[in-house]
């Protein structure tokens, strides 16, 4: 839905993809799920507080479980095909 290219892997480099996303929703009514890893630049509350400002809900692994992260994949991989 939407992406940003840099060398960097910065908090600002991932709102700005956010944002991508959310002016390309096609269905901005809808509940936005978006599932991440437990990267550090992902759990800033910079990022967090965006995302949710902008009615986005943040799944995530809860206790750092690689097993975890990918149950979640998996899910992804279905719900894409």
């Amino acid at each position: 839905m939407g992406y940003k290219f840099d060398n960097h892997m910065k908090t600002s480099l991932l709102t700005d993809a956010l944002a991508v996303v959310i002016k390309n929703r096609k269905y901005p009514n809808k509940k936005l799920i978006y599932h991440l890893d437990r990267g550090f630049q992902y759990c800033n509350p910079k990022y967090t507080q965006f995302a949710e400002n902008n009615g986005i809900i943040i799944s995530m692994t809860e206790q750092y479980d690689p097993y975890e992260n990918a149950i979640a994949e998996r899910i992804n991989r279905t719900l894409k095909y």
